[in-house]
């Protein structure tokens, strides 16, 4: 962590990062291996934070972690002035909102491209303030927007959408579906990736589409250098193009079109589709080449 006060604005918190309640994960929840192997244990804001990684697949995530509960007052609380600590600016539920127009409006031009259509229901999980939601408006489009932040929430409340305070893995829609279904800059924020793919799979209307982006941690580790500044409290998992991929064939999408981003986020169109098996052999390749870059990593000392 750079000596620019980073450390001392993070510590002005006052958030103990090991003081709430933990959960072990015993088994990886792309492949279900239980060969893990311990990556780091300190993540980019200095918290006591062990990352894992199966040793099968490759995929990367938390263990032990904050719980179901103690990551819903995380949200609430810590999250927004913990990355505003880490940045040196304000980041709350008006600034992400000038942030994310561009962002908004590219994705939007993107998804339209290759889908040929404007949707006539749009579900935003982990929508935030709604902005992205908002770029697919059309004269008849209905917008809904889940999140756990109610203060984001009540941003996308005002501008006429419908809202839904709470988890992806907690949602309940009834029988209600979606023609387009968005899941931005958030799978990696998720306490059971699989588990809710395969929920988002089952909210896709009958032609419909989603969207998932995933922030590559082998593109992250090769722009930092460090394994420790790739990682941090709030992302409970770290995936790659390879098990985002995977993950998609389990879980009965079919990828339409995908690209990358310039600040290394993999973007996915995606049609529902039938559950798929694994490459075992690719995986394990795939295991392999990322544990040993991170062993040089660390070897280097960088």
């Amino acid at each position: 962590m750079s000596g620019d006060g980073r450390s001392s604005r993070i510590a002005a918190l006052g958030y103990d990062a090991a003081a709430g309640p933990r959960e072990h994960v015993r088994a990886c929840n792309l492949c279900g291996c239980e060969h893990l192997v311990e990556v780091a244990r300190r993540d980019r804001y200095g918290y006591p934070t062990t990352l894992l990684a199966c040793a099968r697949c490759g995929l990367g995530f938390l263990s032990p972690r904050p719980t179901h509960e103690a990551y819903g007052a995380f949200y609430t609380d810590v999250y927004r002035p913990l990355v505003s600590a880490y940045h040196g600016r304000r980041i709350d539920a008006e600034t992400v909102q000038a942030e994310q127009r561009a962002y908004a409006a590219e994705l939007a031009a993107f998804v339209r491209g290759v889908t040929g259509r404007e949707p006539r229901s749009v579900l935003d999980v982990g929508g935030s303030t709604g902005i992205v939601a908002a770029a697919f408006a059309g004269d008849d489009t209905t917008l809904t927007v889940l999140d756990p932040a109610p203060d984001e929430l009540a941003v996308a409340a005002a501008a006429g959408m419908a809202t839904v305070e709470g988890f992806a893995e907690d949602f309940d829609p009834g029988s209600r579906r979606w023609e387009l279904v968005l899941l931005c800059q958030t799978i990696d924020h998720l306490l059971d990736v699989g588990g809710t793919l395969r929920a988002l799979r089952g909210l896709l209307a009958d032609g419909g589409h989603a969207f998932v982006d995933v922030l590559d941690v082998s593109w992250v580790l090769a722009r930092t250098g460090a394994i420790e500044d790739s990682y941090k409290i709030d992302h409970p998992f770290y995936l790659t193009r390879l098990t985002a991929r995977a993950y998609f064939a389990r879980t009965g999408f079919d990828v339409v079109a995908e690209r990358m981003a310039d600040d290394g986020h993999w973007g996915f169109v995606l049609a529902g589709g039938r559950e798929g098996e694994l490459d075992l052999d690719a995986m394990q390749q795939h295991a392999d080449a990322f544990l040993d870059e991170a062993w040089r990593r660390r070897a280097e000392g960088r």
